[in-house]
């Protein structure tokens, strides 16, 4: 099964511990997610980030089709960086890394993500038509969102 890989990287004027305490909040991840998502957080976002971290969320992303999302945050480094694995969702596999690095007049936020579609030839033939589509415009709403709020370098 192939493993994809989306690679972003975004710069704005903020300090890094804004930018931490914006990204590294959960509840934040409706702002950035588009509307038609149906993002709702279920549960584990009531304490700040740390490593085992277990957060439950309702997304609708195609067909308007409700999907528990289930992920840990697997790693953290306060203002740095922290991992998100999908424990059970709409992906074989998804692993996603998010970095703060400090840049001049600001920061820049670099997304990692690799991921695996589920159903074999199926899943492999949907991705260029429906999946890294959607993906990739998830990414932009949030780089838009992200811009509006704060402003871009």
């Amino acid at each position: 099964m192939k493993i994809y890989t989306i690679h972003t990287k975004q710069r704005i004027p903020i300090s890094k511990i804004e930018a931490w305490e914006f990204l590294s909040d959960p509840k934040n991840l409706k702002v950035i997610t588009p509307d038609y998502m149906g993002f709702h957080i279920k549960s584990g976002a009531e304490k700040e980030m740390y490593a085992g971290q277990i957060i439950e969320y309702i997304v609708t992303p195609v067909l308007g089709i409700k999907t528990k999302w289930v992920t840990e945050i697997t790693h953290v480094k306060a203002k740095s960086y922290f991992v998100d694995e999908q424990r059970f969702g709409p992906y074989a596999l998804w692993h996603h890394k998010h970095f703060i690095n400090e840049v001049e007049g600001g920061v820049e936020m670099e997304d990692l993500i690799h991921y695996k579609i589920p159903f074999g030839f199926l899943g492999q033939w949907l991705h260029p038509l429906l999946v890294k589509p959607k993906l990739e415009e998830i990414f932009n709403y949030r780089q838009i969102a992200l811009e509006n709020r704060f402003g871009k370098l």
